[in-house]
């Protein structure tokens, strides 16, 4: 035996002796072969794939309740023509809210026993079916604690066993007199929804725009099983809670531009009321017409705030450009120093120079840029910056939410042959991949290049990191929001100051990169694919980040299958240039089916009327046979398990391994 061999021999009896301590015994290795081997031949589990939820709260959650209208599918299945439209639509609000759905059968139903009866025989039938996919081991362990008997009882026993028929009656009967029926009820509810998505993948941006992304990420973190590539608005927010001055005005800027200040005064405890006041004092007499902000139809302000919310939206993007370009000049590598637009404006003619070409402004009021030293910070400016700095690094609940984000996610993720990430990877026109500078001019592409700013950005997090390379790991959020060749952003340029205040309409184009431009070619995904190292015969990208305009026409199905792109627009304020309110595309053990919603009214309504997203569904790519958890990247862990307990039995049958009986 050469030395190489010996030392891997020793290495294999080292973690075989491992594995004995947690199956000591011939029979235990042999009935986990037997449990592993039986869990192989299960059909694959259910995928969701959403992306760019945008603080829609109320949207997303309907979507988690409903099961991109999965749950409403198997009712319809179960239940057929034995029940009417009307109780169907009643069964399945309950599912998706079951505690204040049976506050309002308790106020109007007469024989509310009856009922009970009824729903609960209905909803053991709805959860024995999207159980039917899993183990029972699996099951058992999301049934709640209080209720986990009881369940399993009834999902393993049926009334049309003479056998067991009254028994399980008298379960129900039970479940009744005891007083607990409400919360079974609530219960299996939950537990219905649970077992309907066994993975969800988030193709990010939870953040911006919506009201609510504290409230999703308050979901997520009760959430079984999920995971998320981040975002563009992700990164943004990530960036602010590290302490980057400019992604905290940005965020600031983009929740003042949509009139949202829920998520940062109520979610995060975010005090404006320093903005609030600096803006009045310094903006008190400029009409900000350029910064009116994006009402929703569902929003009500007065004039009075809305004229509020403009002065702090232009105190606050003011002090961006300053701060942003305090951050270009100090990191020159990145070439960005061109986006530094405070030093181009010429006041007195009421234009900005651009590469020596003039352009009209809109407005030449600028109270706080000296022309001398255009971006330095004033006194007041510089006091308010650390007023917000402070309030962003003292919100536990932004914080928590920031290490959920680090703890569930990456810049790129790969699962069952699919190479999932936000936006793009950087290509030269050619298409092959772009080498991308990134910390002590070290250079990376592809895979290693989204590893290698995932690194980064953790790094940012880590109390051990080295000073200079924390500063700029934190100056480089701001890189990744809106530099060139990140591959969050990936345009030529994020045009924020030419929207604000030039009147010509062609400096607002953002030329996109080659990524955008060649997606469509199946040659090009093929050669990304093959960089990241995935296989199979069904392998697909992933995306999110561009709306696809579906009313125009568009199919979010591209270069021959190999990418998809599941924008759909999920954001109330996308509706109207997407045609549509997001997709949600769904991989099940048959294959990819693409769920298109409708805009969602509200929860209220759906639990008073019984409304549902409405959704329409577009196959995009059937399995010639069904796909079993063998055909997953979860189905690989368990043959290499069964290869090492197979070992195992050798060891102990031939003595090298005693068994350790007690």
């Amino acid at each position: 035996m050469t030395q190489n061999q010996q030392t891997e021999h020793n290495s294999d009896t080292q973690y075989l002796n491992w594995l004995s301590k947690l199956f000591p015994t011939i029979a235990a290795a042999c009935t986990e072969i037997i449990n592993l081997e039986a869990i192989l031949h299960l059909p694959k589990g259910t995928e969701h794939f959403l992306a760019d939820i945008h603080g829609e709260n109320e949207a997303f959650q309907h979507v988690l309740k409903n099961a991109s209208g999965n749950i409403k599918r198997k009712v319809n299945e179960l239940f057929g023509n034995s029940l009417r439209e009307s109780e169907k639509k009643e069964l399945c609000t309950l599912i998706y809210y079951p505690e204040q759905k049976i506050e309002l059968i308790k106020a109007s139903e007469p024989e509310l026993e009856d009922w009970y009866h009824i729903t609960i025989h209905q909803l053991v039938k709805v959860c024995r079916d999207v159980s039917s996919k899993y183990t029972r081991s699996k099951v058992r362990k999301s049934l709640p604690p209080d209720f986990s008997y009881i369940i399993e009882e009834l999902l393993h026993e049926h009334t049309d066993d003479t056998n067991k028929t009254a028994y399980v009656n008298v379960i129900v009967d039970t479940i009744i007199t005891t007083g607990r029926v409400d919360d079974f009820i609530i219960a299996l509810c939950n537990v219905i929804q649970r077992l309907a998505i066994d993975q969800l993948h988030i193709l990010g941006d939870i953040y911006d725009r919506g009201p609510g992304a504290h409230i999703i990420m308050d979901t997520m973190q009760r959430y079984h099983s999920w995971d998320i590539q981040w975002g563009n608005h992700d990164i943004l927010w990530m960036g602010a809670c590290a302490g980057n001055d400019a992604c905290i005005c940005n965020v600031l800027r983009l929740s003042l531009r949509y009139a949202n200040l829920a998520t940062l005064e109520e979610g995060y405890g975010i005090n404006l009321v320093p903005l609030a006041t600096f803006a009045m004092d310094t903006y008190g007499n400029d009409p900000c017409e350029e910064f009116m902000p994006k009402v929703t139809n569902g929003a009500t302000f007065d004039g009075k705030t809305i004229k509020l919310i403009a002065q702090m939206h232009k105190a606050i993007s003011i002090i961006q450009f300053k701060v942003e370009a305090q951050i270009f000049l100090r990191n020159p590598e990145w070439r960005m120093s061109g986006r530094n637009l405070l030093s181009c404006i010429d006041r007195q003619r009421g234009v900005c120079i651009i590469d020596g070409k003039e352009y009209e402004m809109k407005s030449n009021n600028f109270p706080t840029v000296d022309p001398a030293a255009p971006y330095k910070l004033t006194e007041e400016e510089t006091k308010l910056m650390k007023r917000l700095h402070h309030s962003f690094a003292v919100s536990e609940k932004l914080h928590r939410h920031i290490k959920t984000l680090l703890g569930h996610g990456g810049m790129f993720a790969i699962y069952n042959s699919n190479l999932l990430f936000h936006a793009s990877v950087p290509l030269n026109s050619d298409g092959a991949l772009k080498e991308v500078t990134l910390y002590n001019g070290e250079k990376y592409s592809g895979k290693e290049l989204m590893y290698q700013i995932e690194m980064t950005i953790r790094s940012a997090f880590n109390s051990d990191t080295a000073p200079a390379e924390r500063t700029y790991a934190i100056d480089y959020f701001l890189y990744l929001w809106c530099g060139k060749d990140s591959p969050l952003f990936d345009k030529s340029k994020m045009a924020t100051f030419e929207r604000y205040f030039l009147k010509d309409k062609t400096t607002y184009k953002e030329e996109k990169g080659y990524y955008f431009r060649l997606r469509d070619n199946e040659a090009i995904c093929d050669s990304i694919l093959d960089a990241f190292g995935v296989t199979g015969d069904n392998r697909h990208i992933i995306n999110g980040h561009v709306p696809v305009h579906a009313s125009n026409g568009e199919n979010p199905i591209k270069a021959g299958g190999k990418l998809m792109v599941i924008d759909g627009g999920f954001s109330e304020a996308y509706h109207n240039e997407t045609g549509i309110a997001g997709y949600t595309l769904v991989y099940h053990s048959r294959g990819f089916q693409l769920v298109q919603h409708e805009p969602f009214t509200s929860a209220a309504d759906a639990i008073k009327r019984g409304t549902d997203i409405k959704s329409t569904t577009q196959i995009v790519e059937m399995s010639a046979h069904r796909m079993l958890v063998a055909d997953t990247d979860c189905g690989n862990e368990l043959k290499a398990q069964i290869v090492d307990l197979k070992k195992l039995l050798y060891a102990y049958r031939h003595g090298i391994i005693k068994e350790r009986r007690r």
